[in-house]
């Protein structure tokens, strides 16, 4: 499942990230979101979701939130 269907509130294993795009595989590790690392989804928003990672809140589009599979 990807991130635009997870629980809000729960935290999730990422499992992969199903992308081709390597600058955008780049800016997701920057942030600390990479396979094994937990995250969680705070809120789903109409133009994607905002995130938990390490103790960080982000806002991200639909397109990255189906790209992370947790």
């Amino acid at each position: 499942m990807n991130l635009r269907e997870a629980q809000e509130g729960t935290e999730y294993i990422i499992r992969e990230i199903k992308t081709n795009d390597e600058e955008l595989n780049a800016f997701l590790f920057s942030l600390g979101c990479y396979s094994g690392e937990t995250i969680a989804v705070i809120a789903h928003r109409k133009s994607g979701c905002t995130v938990s990672i390490k103790d960080a809140r982000y806002n991200i589009d639909k397109q990255l939130a189906e790209a992370i599979i947790v």
